[in-house]
């Protein structure tokens, strides 16, 4: 199978949410080795798809960037809720993913260009959010203080996430992005080989078995010797763990202009190691065939756990097992990890030429804060966790802590055997840092993961994938010691 990024992934399967959108595409190919919106790098060869997507019958032209059909369709519902702005308003959507830093490279050049190709609305990913927010392409965004009132207000009343506010704020300190999903991550495990191995399911019993909230992958080690024992892989591949250990890190890669292998990533080498040499994983590659194989009982030897956000189930996971019980639907939980982390996210910026137009100003300042700030049941926010705008009923965490602990939110679902998974996901928030981010991760993340590998996998010495990791950073101009 081709490779997918992550991004594309997940997002266009989320996007049949809203089928109604209107899109003619075109397709190149093209070969990439990057990475993805949850930063695991995989190989392959991918398609390179950008569509065009149309919302709305007005006059007045609404440019929108994006890299999935997401945004887009928000808007169409938005549009469908307040009719008189679709009647007023016509929304086109560049749609385009990311192989190959695609979707970057258009966005880049049309905030370059301005005028009437620039973008007025437009996303940006966890993995290359902060380029554009505080990086070279952030002098285009708009402040949201500029066009929605006493913001400051706003986030705090609906408990915003604070490192989805801390990525959206650029360095003058003022918030020019906002995150409409919470990331926050979890243990997401089979309950038939927890009861196999374990004697039990039950999330909480599961977890300690782990070492849930113990910062530690001491007893996930152990109990990956249990799982092998029993003839199955503790997770698939490599990719799976290092979610985690990335956004673990306490520090960048770059603190004051010099190279920090922080502790948790450092850590990456040794438990990489060990799952190889262990025979603890099936080697494979996210977002590649065998590693969704693994996902739906297709490989030979089944696997136990997956690390990663509700997005993670819903979207990928759920669409492996595709509501098959002999394929594992009903069969997963969700428990507290070992060690806390986030993946992912979609931000939406506002370019500040957009808000220069008092026409454009007012319906982008409506459809940004339904979107990202509306805690009540008219929301955005509210539907998605309750999978309202999908014939699928899918649900998801958003950034909104206020609508998270809403009675009328329910987080059940089937695909979990009915468990509710939010109490652990908004728990898992907790720690969510922004302090692991760098606007070098693009390009040390996948660096880092590929040496890694080469060293977990025999092909190379330690000292010599740590150096040459190093040759690539220094290259980047800063200083390694």
């Amino acid at each position: 199978m081709k490779k997918i990024i992550a991004s594309v992934l997940c997002f266009t399967m989320c996007a049949a949410m809203f089928a109604g959108c209107s899109s003619d595409s075109t397709t190149t190919s093209g070969t990439t080795a990057g990475g993805n919106g949850g930063e695991t790098t995989t190989e392959g060869t991918t398609e390179n798809t950008t569509s065009q997507v149309e919302v709305g019958t007005g006059s007045i032209v609404i440019n929108v960037y994006a890299m999935s059909n997401e945004v887009p369709g928000m808007i169409e519902e938005f549009f469908k809720r307040n009719p008189d702005y679709g009647a007023k308003y016509k929304v086109e959507a560049m749609v385009s993913n990311n192989d190959n830093q695609a979707y970057e490279t258009k966005l880049n050049a049309a905030l370059t260009a301005g005028g009437d190709i620039a973008p007025d609305l437009y996303v940006a990913e966890a993995d290359y959010i902060l380029p554009y927010t505080q990086g070279d392409f952030a002098s285009f965004a708009a402040p949201y203080s500029d066009f929605i009132d006493d913001v400051d207000g706003k986030i705090k009343a609906a408990d915003i996430a604070g490192y989805t506010v801390d990525l959206g704020t650029n360095t003058d300190g003022k918030l020019v992005a906002l995150c409409y999903q919470c990331t926050g991550g979890a243990l997401i495990y089979r309950r038939s080989i927890a009861k196999d191995v374990f004697g039990t399911d039950d999330p909480d019993a599961v977890g300690k078995e782990l070492g849930a909230g113990s910062q530690s992958w001491d007893k996930f080690l152990e109990a990956a010797q249990k799982m092998k024992d029993k003839g199955y892989a503790i997770v698939s591949g490599l990719g799976d763990v290092w979610n985690v250990c990335e956004k673990a890190a306490e520090k960048p890669w770059v603190v004051d202009g010099k190279l920090y292998i922080d502790p948790q990533r450092e850590a990456y080498l040794d438990l990489a190691k060990t799952l190889i040499d262990n025979d603890y994983c099936n080697k494979t590659d996210a977002w590649q065939e065998a590693w969704f194989a693994d996902m739906r009982d297709a490989s030979d030897r089944k696997v136990f756990a997956w690390f990663g956000p509700a997005w993670l189930i819903n979207y990928t996971i759920g669409g492996q097992v595709d509501g098959k019980a002999e394929q594992g639907y009903g069969d997963y939980a969700v428990a507290v990890p070992p060690v806390g982390f986030w993946w992912g996210g979609s931000w939406l910026l506002v370019n500040k030429a957009a808000i220069e137009n008092a026409d454009k100003k007012e319906v982008i300042s409506k459809i940004v804060e339904w979107i990202t700030l509306d805690a009540t049941e008219d929301g955005l926010q509210w539907a998605w966790a309750n999978g309202k705008l999908n014939e699928n009923g899918t649900k998801d965490t958003v950034s909104s802590g206020v609508v998270m602990n809403m009675s009328s939110v329910d987080g059940s679902m089937d695909i979990l055997g009915g468990q509710n998974p939010f109490p652990i996901f908004v728990d898992a928030t907790s720690y969510a840092s922004s302090k692991c981010k760098s606007t070098y991760d693009s390009t040390f993340n996948g660096t880092w993961q590929e040496q890694v590998k080469q060293y977990a996998m025999g092909e190379k010495e330690k000292d010599a994938a740590l150096n040459e990791f190093k040759d690539v950073v220094e290259k980047a101009g800063i200083t390694v010691e």
